[in-house]
């Protein structure tokens, strides 16, 4: 079967590191901006019938820091998703500047109306996963992007003041990009989703490790209590003792239960 990536410009295969899961980097426009994603799809998705589960994965990081992994997104996809992974603007080679959650978010709107489009992809099935500074990324796309199944925040930011406070070695970046907390308080709270949990129109999941030493586990407790305000649905899982960057038997287990968590989720009915 030949592929239709009607929804990207180019597409170029890459080495594939997980068998069974190809693997490309596809661009597209975002607010006609070039940028670029990574691609990963089982090797099901090649059948004429396919109708497969998706993942829109916002990486954590800047620039170098936090890349997108081709071991991590292919492990995903060998649960049968298509995973699309934007690395935003100002990243591998992608126009315009990283804004770390501010108009950036667009590309991860964008790539969502990609899946959507991307024949072989259920668009029922359509759920948003963010890593560290990803999980601000998720939890907007979760606000605007109308028809996500579920989202799953794993050792995620939900407050860029608290970063501020917390990420000593992430001011100055902080000051270049965004500004100063005090001086510019708007700019850090058009980037914290915390104000606007109420918009978030499905369920989510929030994975932290008790340990982390990127994003404190306090960024965990701050969006479960605004989720619960809300009276929005979630759930909450702590890895005692993990860190950020969770290890061997924890990533693997905490991947399986939030596979079968997004199975659960598109098997029952949301208001």
């Amino acid at each position: 079967m030949q592929l239709d990536f009607a929804p990207f410009v180019a597409v170029t295969p890459e080495e594939t590191v997980t068998p069974g899961v190809l693997l490309f980097t596809v661009s597209y426009y975002s607010q006609d901006l070039l940028v670029y994603a990574a691609l990963a799809v089982p090797e099901s998705f090649l059948q004429e019938e396919a109708s497969l589960p998706a993942l829109l994965y916002c990486r954590g990081g800047i620039k170098g820091v936090g890349r997108v992994r081709p071991e991590r997104i292919s492990q995903m996809a060998s649960f049968g998703y298509v995973v699309l992974a934007p690395h935003y603007r100002g990243n591998e080679g992608g126009e315009g500047r990283d804004e770390f959650g501010g108009a950036d978010r667009h590309d991860v709107f964008t790539a969502y109306t990609a899946l959507r489009e991307l024949k072989g992809v259920d668009r029922e099935r359509i759920s948003v996963y963010g890593f560290s500074r990803g999980g601000v990324m998720a939890l907007f796309a979760a606000m605007e992007c109308e028809g996500i199944l579920a989202a799953v925040v794993w050792g995620g930011v939900s407050d860029m003041f608290l970063t501020y406070e917390e990420r000593v070695d992430l001011r100055r970046m902080l000051r270049r990009l965004v500004g100063h907390p005090r001086k510019q308080e708007d700019a850090y709270r058009y980037r914290t989703p915390l104000f606007r949990v109420a918009e978030i129109a499905c369920p989510v999941l929030i994975i932290h490790g008790t340990a982390d030493e990127n994003v404190g586990i306090e960024h965990a407790h701050r969006l479960a209590n605004a989720l619960s305000q809300a009276g929005k649905p979630y759930e909450i899982w702590l890895a005692e003792g993990a860190s950020h960057l969770f290890k061997g038997e924890d990533i693997e287990s905490y991947t399986r239960r939030m596979f079968a968590w997004l199975e659960n989720q598109a098997n029952t009915p949301h208001s």
